[in-house]
Protein backbone atom coordinates (compact mmCIF):
# COMPACT_ATOMS: atom_id res chain seq x y z
CA UNK A 1 0.00 0.00 0.00
CA UNK A 2 1.22 3.72 -0.67
CA UNK A 3 0.52 6.73 1.31
CA UNK A 4 0.17 10.21 0.13
CA UNK A 5 1.67 12.45 2.39
CA UNK A 6 2.79 16.28 1.72
CA UNK A 7 3.11 16.20 -1.68
CA UNK A 8 4.44 12.60 -2.43
CA UNK A 9 3.28 9.03 -3.08
CA UNK A 10 5.97 6.93 -0.39
CA UNK A 11 5.38 3.21 0.94
CA UNK A 12 3.39 2.59 3.60
CA UNK A 13 6.20 1.43 6.01
CA UNK A 14 8.32 4.70 5.37
CA UNK A 15 5.57 7.36 5.60
CA UNK A 16 6.24 8.78 8.83
CA UNK A 17 4.58 11.84 10.57
CA UNK A 18 6.04 14.31 13.25
CA UNK A 19 5.80 13.11 16.85
CA UNK A 20 5.22 16.81 17.21
CA UNK A 21 2.36 16.94 14.49
CA UNK A 22 -0.56 18.87 16.32
CA UNK A 23 -3.09 16.31 14.46
CA UNK A 24 -1.38 13.89 17.42
CA UNK A 25 -0.69 15.83 20.20
CA UNK A 26 -3.94 17.86 20.25
CA UNK A 27 -6.22 16.39 17.82
CA UNK A 28 -5.70 19.39 15.87
CA UNK A 29 -6.87 18.77 12.41
CA UNK A 30 -9.53 17.66 10.20
CA UNK A 31 -10.63 15.23 8.07
CA UNK A 32 -12.84 13.46 5.04
CA UNK A 33 -13.98 9.77 4.53
CA UNK A 34 -14.60 9.37 1.13
CA UNK A 35 -15.86 6.30 -0.47
CA UNK A 36 -13.94 4.30 -3.10
CA UNK A 37 -15.27 1.82 -5.76
CA UNK A 38 -13.50 0.62 -8.50
CA UNK A 39 -11.06 3.41 -8.46
CA UNK A 40 -12.80 6.40 -8.08
CA UNK A 41 -14.34 8.17 -5.06
CA UNK A 42 -17.66 9.26 -4.73
CA UNK A 43 -18.82 12.52 -4.00
CA UNK A 44 -15.42 13.73 -3.92
CA UNK A 45 -16.32 17.23 -4.61
CA UNK A 46 -18.80 17.78 -1.91
CA UNK A 47 -16.26 16.13 0.76
CA UNK A 48 -13.56 18.48 -0.31
CA UNK A 49 -15.57 21.74 0.12
CA UNK A 50 -16.33 20.12 3.53
CA UNK A 51 -12.61 19.85 4.46
CA UNK A 52 -11.77 23.07 3.60
CA UNK A 53 -14.89 24.68 5.58
CA UNK A 54 -13.91 22.33 8.55
CA UNK A 55 -10.17 23.52 8.48
CA UNK A 56 -11.24 26.98 8.07
CA UNK A 57 -13.68 26.54 11.61
CA UNK A 58 -10.38 25.16 13.05
CA UNK A 59 -8.19 28.08 11.91
CA UNK A 60 -6.05 25.74 9.94
CA UNK A 61 -4.67 27.45 6.55
CA UNK A 62 -6.96 26.52 3.62
CA UNK A 63 -5.79 23.03 2.08
CA UNK A 64 -4.88 22.98 -1.13
CA UNK A 65 -7.51 21.22 -3.18
CA UNK A 66 -5.78 20.50 -6.07
CA UNK A 67 -3.02 18.87 -4.50
CA UNK A 68 -6.13 16.30 -2.79
CA UNK A 69 -7.57 15.95 -5.58
CA UNK A 70 -4.08 14.86 -7.16
CA UNK A 71 -3.13 12.75 -3.41
CA UNK A 72 -6.78 10.81 -4.00
CA UNK A 73 -6.10 9.92 -8.00
CA UNK A 74 -2.86 8.75 -6.85
CA UNK A 75 -3.31 6.81 -3.68
CA UNK A 76 -6.01 4.90 -5.51
CA UNK A 77 -4.50 4.31 -8.97
CA UNK A 78 -1.58 2.48 -6.50
CA UNK A 79 -4.01 0.64 -4.57
CA UNK A 80 -7.30 -0.56 -6.60
CA UNK A 81 -9.95 -1.88 -4.42
CA UNK A 82 -13.52 -2.92 -4.90
CA UNK A 83 -14.33 -1.03 -2.60
CA UNK A 84 -12.10 1.22 -0.15
CA UNK A 85 -12.39 3.54 2.51
CA UNK A 86 -10.38 6.73 1.40
CA UNK A 87 -9.27 8.95 4.16
CA UNK A 88 -7.93 12.43 3.66
CA UNK A 89 -6.19 13.62 7.17
CA UNK A 90 -5.26 17.45 7.49
CA UNK A 91 -3.85 18.80 10.67
CA UNK A 92 -1.98 21.56 11.95
CA UNK A 93 1.42 20.02 11.15
CA UNK A 94 5.00 20.01 13.31
CA UNK A 95 3.85 22.46 16.56
CA UNK A 96 5.01 22.96 20.41
CA UNK A 97 3.40 20.58 22.77
CA UNK A 98 0.12 22.45 23.93
CA UNK A 99 -2.73 23.43 22.38
CA UNK A 100 -0.60 26.77 20.46
CA UNK A 101 0.50 25.99 16.80
CA UNK A 102 3.77 26.16 15.19
CA UNK A 103 5.00 28.05 12.06
CA UNK A 104 5.44 24.57 10.11
CA UNK A 105 3.26 23.73 7.43
CA UNK A 106 0.01 22.04 7.75
CA UNK A 107 0.29 17.88 7.47
CA UNK A 108 -1.51 15.98 4.80
CA UNK A 109 -2.08 12.11 4.73
CA UNK A 110 -4.19 10.21 1.96
CA UNK A 111 -4.85 6.56 3.25
CA UNK A 112 -6.92 4.25 1.74
CA UNK A 113 -8.42 1.08 2.98
CA UNK A 114 -10.29 -2.16 1.90
CA UNK A 115 -13.90 -1.71 3.10
CA UNK A 116 -16.85 -4.51 3.05
CA UNK A 117 -20.69 -3.89 1.76
CA UNK A 118 -22.25 -2.99 4.83
CA UNK A 119 -25.34 -5.21 5.85
CA UNK A 120 -28.76 -3.57 5.12
CA UNK A 121 -29.72 -3.64 8.67
CA UNK A 122 -28.06 -3.31 11.42
CA UNK A 123 -28.69 -2.12 15.46
CA UNK A 124 -27.99 0.69 17.78
CA UNK A 125 -28.29 2.32 21.52
CA UNK A 126 -29.06 5.55 22.78
CA UNK A 127 -25.84 6.86 24.96
CA UNK A 128 -26.04 8.83 28.09
CA UNK A 129 -23.78 11.39 26.51
CA UNK A 130 -24.17 14.73 24.66
CA UNK A 131 -23.14 16.33 21.88
CA UNK A 132 -22.80 20.20 22.45
CA UNK A 133 -24.93 21.78 20.01
CA UNK A 134 -22.87 25.21 20.58
CA UNK A 135 -19.42 24.19 21.02
CA UNK A 136 -16.57 25.45 18.78
CA UNK A 137 -16.55 22.34 17.15
CA UNK A 138 -19.86 21.91 16.18
CA UNK A 139 -20.41 20.92 12.41
CA UNK A 140 -16.84 20.43 12.09
CA UNK A 141 -15.52 17.11 10.89
CA UNK A 142 -12.17 17.28 13.27
CA UNK A 143 -9.76 14.40 14.48
CA UNK A 144 -10.48 14.81 18.15
CA UNK A 145 -12.79 11.52 18.18
CA UNK A 146 -11.78 10.38 21.54
CA UNK A 147 -16.19 10.60 23.06
CA UNK A 148 -17.08 8.54 19.52
CA UNK A 149 -14.57 6.14 20.63
CA UNK A 150 -16.37 5.77 24.07
CA UNK A 151 -19.51 5.57 22.65
CA UNK A 152 -18.88 3.37 19.67
CA UNK A 153 -17.04 0.77 22.28
CA UNK A 154 -20.68 0.84 24.64
CA UNK A 155 -22.92 0.39 21.50
CA UNK A 156 -20.05 -2.75 20.88
CA UNK A 157 -20.36 -3.96 24.11
CA UNK A 158 -24.47 -3.84 23.53
CA UNK A 159 -24.52 -5.78 20.07
CA UNK A 160 -24.84 -2.71 17.96
CA UNK A 161 -23.04 -1.09 15.34
CA UNK A 162 -23.49 2.69 16.18
CA UNK A 163 -24.41 4.26 19.35
CA UNK A 164 -26.82 8.01 19.04
CA UNK A 165 -26.59 10.87 20.62
CA UNK A 166 -29.15 13.67 21.95
CA UNK A 167 -27.67 17.32 22.38
CA UNK A 168 -27.86 19.43 25.40
CA UNK A 169 -31.54 19.89 25.70
CA UNK A 170 -32.51 16.19 24.86
CA UNK A 171 -32.81 16.74 21.01
CA UNK A 172 -31.75 13.67 19.21
CA UNK A 173 -28.77 14.56 17.30
CA UNK A 174 -26.27 11.90 15.28
CA UNK A 175 -24.18 8.89 15.76
CA UNK A 176 -20.66 8.52 16.35
CA UNK A 177 -20.09 8.52 12.34
CA UNK A 178 -23.26 8.55 11.19
CA UNK A 179 -26.70 10.85 10.58
CA UNK A 180 -29.65 9.46 11.57
CA UNK A 181 -33.59 9.69 9.93
CA UNK A 182 -36.87 8.11 11.22
CA UNK A 183 -40.44 7.73 9.92
CA UNK A 184 -43.36 9.23 11.65
CA UNK A 185 -46.68 8.78 10.08
CA UNK A 186 -45.27 7.87 7.03
CA UNK A 187 -42.85 10.71 6.43
CA UNK A 188 -39.27 11.10 6.64
CA UNK A 189 -37.87 13.19 8.90
CA UNK A 190 -33.84 13.92 10.21
CA UNK A 191 -32.45 16.27 12.93
CA UNK A 192 -31.99 20.08 12.02
CA UNK A 193 -28.37 21.01 11.39
CA UNK A 194 -29.06 23.50 14.54
CA UNK A 195 -29.28 19.94 16.83
CA UNK A 196 -25.91 19.96 16.02
CA UNK A 197 -25.09 17.14 14.04
CA UNK A 198 -22.81 16.84 11.16
CA UNK A 199 -23.53 18.23 7.71
CA UNK A 200 -22.74 14.44 6.46
CA UNK A 201 -22.77 14.19 3.02
CA UNK A 202 -25.30 10.88 2.63
CA UNK A 203 -26.98 12.99 4.57
CA UNK A 204 -27.47 15.58 1.76
CA UNK A 205 -27.58 13.39 -0.86
CA UNK A 206 -30.44 11.24 0.83
CA UNK A 207 -32.17 14.48 1.51
CA UNK A 208 -32.19 15.53 -2.01
CA UNK A 209 -32.85 12.46 -3.30
CA UNK A 210 -35.60 10.58 -0.80
CA UNK A 211 -36.82 13.76 -0.22
CA UNK A 212 -36.51 13.57 4.04
CA UNK A 213 -37.58 16.65 6.05
CA UNK A 214 -34.78 18.21 8.43
CA UNK A 215 -36.91 18.43 12.01
CA UNK A 216 -36.17 19.18 15.53
CA UNK A 217 -36.89 16.27 17.21
CA UNK A 218 -36.78 14.71 20.76
CA UNK A 219 -34.34 11.62 21.36
CA UNK A 220 -37.48 10.19 22.69
CA UNK A 221 -39.14 10.13 18.91
CA UNK A 222 -36.93 7.06 18.58
CA UNK A 223 -39.47 5.07 20.84
CA UNK A 224 -41.91 5.64 18.51
CA UNK A 225 -40.62 5.92 15.55
CA UNK A 226 -42.14 3.58 12.28
CA UNK A 227 -38.40 3.33 10.70
CA UNK A 228 -35.16 4.39 11.69
CA UNK A 229 -32.09 4.51 9.34
CA UNK A 230 -28.43 5.51 9.32
CA UNK A 231 -26.67 7.51 6.44
CA UNK A 232 -23.22 7.66 6.23
CA UNK A 233 -20.15 7.24 3.61
CA UNK A 234 -19.63 3.73 3.79
CA UNK A 235 -23.60 2.63 5.11
CA UNK A 236 -25.23 4.83 2.60
CA UNK A 237 -28.91 4.19 3.95
CA UNK A 238 -28.84 1.17 6.45
CA UNK A 239 -31.88 0.21 8.47
CA UNK A 240 -31.68 0.02 12.11
CA UNK A 241 -34.11 -3.14 13.10
CA UNK A 242 -32.68 -2.73 17.01
CA UNK A 243 -32.33 0.62 19.01
CA UNK A 244 -31.80 -0.20 22.73
CA UNK A 245 -34.16 -3.18 24.12
CA UNK A 246 -37.05 -1.67 21.01
CA UNK A 247 -37.57 -4.46 17.91
CA UNK A 248 -38.87 -3.05 14.89
CA UNK A 249 -38.28 -5.60 12.85
CA UNK A 250 -36.53 -7.70 10.92
CA UNK A 251 -35.55 -5.85 7.56
CA UNK A 252 -35.74 -2.54 6.07
CA UNK A 253 -39.17 -0.99 6.13
CA UNK A 254 -40.98 0.40 3.04
CA UNK A 255 -39.42 4.07 3.67
CA UNK A 256 -36.25 3.11 4.28
CA UNK A 257 -36.43 0.81 1.14
CA UNK A 258 -37.85 3.51 -1.18
CA UNK A 259 -34.89 5.93 0.46
CA UNK A 260 -32.22 2.80 -0.05
CA UNK A 261 -33.40 2.81 -4.11
CA UNK A 262 -33.58 6.01 -4.74
CA UNK A 263 -29.85 6.52 -2.94
CA UNK A 264 -28.55 3.68 -5.31
CA UNK A 265 -30.17 5.37 -8.52
CA UNK A 266 -28.64 8.80 -8.02
CA UNK A 267 -25.20 7.33 -7.09
CA UNK A 268 -25.08 5.55 -9.94
CA UNK A 269 -26.80 8.61 -12.34
CA UNK A 270 -23.95 11.14 -11.18
CA UNK A 271 -21.02 9.29 -9.10
CA UNK A 272 -19.78 12.96 -8.34
CA UNK A 273 -22.96 14.84 -7.56
CA UNK A 274 -22.60 18.57 -6.93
Amino acid sequence: MKIWLDGELREAGGARVSVFDHGLTVGDGVFETVKAEGGRAFALTRHLERLAYSARGLGLPEPDLDEVRRGCAAVLDAHPVPLGRLRITYTGGESPLGSDRGDAPATLVIALGEATRRPDTTAAVTVPWVRNERGALTGLKTTSYGENVVALARARERGASEALFANTVGALCEGTGSNVFVVLDGELHTPTLASGCLAGITRALTIAWAGAKETDLPLDVLESAEEIFLTSTLRDVQAVTRIDGRRLGDAPGPVTRAAMRAFDAGAAADFDPR
